[in-house]
């Protein structure tokens, strides 16, 4: 189940992505919703992290899309 994302929540989220990933992570609210966000590296979006409550335990799923034509040749 969907639940909205505090703003201490991805502030937590942006930290850890940054320390695991890449420094220059940046999450940002979306305005259709409060359940997820989007994940830009540098000026470029890349994903989206919804958070999910299920049976008592949270948990943010990473969605990334790739493109055929965003691999090239």
């Amino acid at each position: 189940m969907s639940e909205d994302l505090k703003k201490n929540e991805t502030q937590l989220l942006e930290a850890y992505l940054k320390e695991k990933l890449n420094p220059e992570i940046r999450l940002v609210t979306r305005s259709q919703t409060d359940d997820s966000v989007e994940v830009y590296l540098g000026s470029e979006f890349i994903a989206v992290i919804y958070k999910d409550v299920d049976e008592g335990e949270t948990s943010y799923q990473f969605q990334m899309t790739v493109l055929s034509e965003d691999l090239g040749d």
